[in-house]
């Protein structure tokens, strides 16, 4: 039986129980969306919505981490040589009670927010929320985990990335325009990355495990390939969308941005070991998160100037 080391009740492991470097996949697709709204629809910005949607996407994102947590220790993947900053209940001696009860706190509190937004815009978003949040669930819950298979890095572009800016998009301006849409593919993909630049570091341990995630379907080598490949079309569409017209000059802002991807794939390409590739995961969440504000940096200089 796996020793459980002395339990640190400590704020930092809290705040690791968060996982704290994922929530920027919630925080900037929010920023995003609004941003898109005031570029596209030149009006005001509702505050109030803003930070209502983006405590609620941060909570929900937080709750998955911590479901995360929760299923990877009842299903064996996670003990105290588990690299990265899951492992909580192995390494703190955290009970799974507690974290579960916190996930289901942070969604009770999402959907007191959640009900604060439809009553300003439309209970149509009611059927959305839900959705988001039961999504959030089985991504690690349920008898068939969206995590476990190879469709995780869709399932959580599409919700974290496209989703959620399209819902901020939303409820600014009543309405999901093209435009809108083609603007929010990039951090879909971006998104996803985050997932799969996270499967390539765990390939080896979630093979014991039984998992079926696409990296371990496609092998090493392919899975860097697909990852690079993420990278590269999220560029050249906003390059696309520039030279269209629609999106700003401004918004190749985002080429700002472009170390930080090639650095990831540099290292992944390098270095095979869990421990060695952290940094190349560290790159990936970080090009998700500059290139998101850089992006929406442009589309607000495009409308105030």
């Amino acid at each position: 039986m796996t020793k459980v080391v002395e339990a640190d009740k400590g704020f930092k492991v809290w705040w690791h129980l968060t996982r704290p470097h994922t929530l920027t996949a919630s925080f900037v697709p929010v920023l995003l969306g609004t941003s898109i709204a005031l570029a596209i629809d030149h009006e005001t910005i509702h505050f109030g919505l803003f930070f209502a949607m983006l405590i609620a996407s941060m909570l929900i994102q937080a709750a998955t981490n911590m479901f995360n947590e929760y299923y990877d220790y009842k299903l064996g993947l996670d003990n105290e040589n588990s690299v990265g900053i899951g492992g909580t209940i192995v390494r703190h001696g955290v009970a799974p009670k507690t974290i579960m009860m916190i996930a289901l706190g942070f969604y009770g509190i999402a959907m007191l927010l959640g009900v604060y937004i439809c009553a300003m815009t439309s209970w149509w978003l009611v059927a959305v929320g839900l959705v988001c949040m039961l999504i959030g669930y089985l991504y690690t819950g349920g008898p068939y985990p969206i995590a476990y298979s190879p469709f995780g890095e869709l399932v959580s572009g599409a919700v974290m990335g496209m989703g959620i800016i399209l819902i901020a998009f939303y409820i600014q301006t009543g309405e999901v325009t093209l435009d809108a849409v083609l603007i929010s593919v990039p951090s879909m993909i971006l998104v996803g990355a985050i997932m799969l630049s996270n499967n390539i570091r765990d390939i080896v341990g979630d093979t014991e495990g039984g998992r079926k995630t696409m990296a371990i379907l496609v092998g090493r080598y392919n899975a860097v390939t697909i990852l690079a490949a993420f990278f590269v079309v999220s560029y050249i569409w906003i390059v696309v969308l520039v030279f269209l017209g629609h999106l700003t000059p401004w918004a190749l802002l985002v080429l700002l941005s472009a170390k930080k991807p090639i650095d990831s794939i540099k290292l992944f390409r390098a270095k095979e070991k869990p421990l060695e590739v952290m940094p190349a995961m560290k790159f990936t969440a970080q090009t998700n998160t500059i290139f998101g504000f850089l992006l929406a940096i442009g589309l607000l200089l495009s409308y105030f100037l």
